[in-house]
């Protein structure tokens, strides 16, 4: 039973895998925003380089949490995950839809952010729950200083933008904060700085891809 228990589990993960990188993203969430504004072509491109990077660290949040989740001890700290998984869905979404509006793509390097963030979260997960609740503690940390900066690189006039990241980064806080009240232990200095290392990595690359 229990080998049956894991293969479900294995079997749904690789399922949402599959969704998470082929199939287009829905929203549970409908989230109101301001019309558009005319954009010069130089700034469609800038907001597009922006929102491409969101999308690709809310692919990369999907590949985290699920690999977080599935070899997770308790079924609190699973339920944490998923539920914070859901929400960076509704995320991927609205970057999405607004990388179509902007006539722009998603990163092609996809794939590689979501197998590299699933198996960190994987090997985050195998350190115990305290860690990898506190591997989401610092992630969504740096989360929210990365869109704060985003915020302040979006021209003024793009307010659609703007509130697709004002909501990401009240979501991103919430998650940080769950995951701290239920038990995240702070990270050795070191790993806080690796991750800050790897995200220079992905959010300069997938600017431009």
């Amino acid at each position: 039973m229990p080998a049956t228990s894991l293969l479900d589990q294995v079997l749904s993960v690789a399922d949402e895998s599959l969704r998470t990188l082929f199939a287009p993203a829905q929203s549970a969430r409908a989230l109101p925003l301001p019309p558009d504004v005319p954009l010069t072509e130089p700034e469609k491109r800038h907001i597009a380089g922006l929102m491409r990077v969101n999308h690709a660290g809310e692919v990369a949040a999907q590949g985290l949490y699920r690999g977080q989740a599935l070899f997770s001890r308790a079924t609190t700290t699973r339920e944490l995950l998923h539920r914070a998984a859901r929400e960076e869905g509704d995320h991927l979404a609205w970057c999405e839809t607004r990388l179509a509006e902007l006539g722009s793509h998603p990163s092609r390097l996809n794939p590689f952010w979501y197998l590299g963030s699933f198996a960190i979260g994987a090997a985050a997960a195998a350190l115990g729950d305290e860690v990898s609740l506190g591997f989401v503690s610092e992630t969504e940390r740096q989360v929210e200083g990365h869109l704060a900066s985003h915020l302040e690189r979006l021209p003024a006039g793009d307010l659609r933008s703007r509130q697709i990241l004002q909501q990401m980064k009240l979501d991103e806080l919430g998650h940080g904060q769950a995951a701290r009240s239920q038990g995240g232990s702070d990270l050795p200095g070191p790993i806080p700085w690796l991750m800050r290392s790897v995200a220079r990595v992905m959010t300069s690359t997938a600017y431009w891809l």
